[in-house]
């Protein structure tokens, strides 16, 4: 017998879809803390060369990616941190509706709310984000970035990835459900 306060035994602890919000508080930490790094050692917009294609330069967006509406008088602050709690919000729902074996999709949806809520407490407590991961090649600029964002855009492509193998998975079992 198994009541609603009971957890089950019989799912392994790393299958419990909340699980993984451990990978949500390692981005967060990891995330912060680079920040804070970079917010002490580097010098506002002076590029410390790391590679011939790398710099650390520390830089403040107001904005989001790529710097879109950083022009503005400032109400897109709250813009963007309502639409990290939202999204946050609805993705730790979805966490909580994944089968047991959805790993993909549980560490992409993690890696997702860890960078939204590192983003957000930059636009909160300072209010831009942080940036200091500055790629380039021969002059030409990619946006800089931070840790919450490349977590972002990994569980991007994970959740990509987890929806095509899904949809694949779904296309053979229809296939063969279809034969006679």
């Amino acid at each position: 017998m198994n009541d609603a306060a009971t957890p089950d035994r019989s799912v392994p602890p790393m299958q419990r879809p909340l699980r993984w919000l451990w990978l949500t508080l390692l981005v967060i930490v990891l995330d912060l803390g680079s920040k804070l790094l970079a917010s002490t050692y580097l010098i506002y917009a002076q590029p410390v060369e790391v590679l011939p294609v790398f710099n650390f330069t520390l830089l403040h967006n107001t904005g989001a990616a790529f710097s879109f509406l950083a022009g503005h008088a400032g109400w897109q602050r709250w813009l963007f941190a309502a639409i990290a709690i939202g999204v946050s919000i609805g993705l730790t729902v979805w966490l909580t509706r994944l089968k047991a074996g959805e790993r993909l999709s549980a560490a992409a949806i993690a890696l997702v709310i860890g960078g939204a809520l590192g983003n957000l407490y930059d636009r909160l407590v300072h209010g831009y984000v942080v940036d200091f991961l500055s790629f380039h090649w021969q002059g030409y600029y990619f946006p800089a970035f931070n840790l919450a964002d490349t977590a972002i855009t990994l569980g991007a492509i994970g959740l990509i990835l987890a929806s095509l193998r899904d949809g694949r998975r779904d296309t053979v079992t229809s296939d063969k459900r279809d034969a006679p």
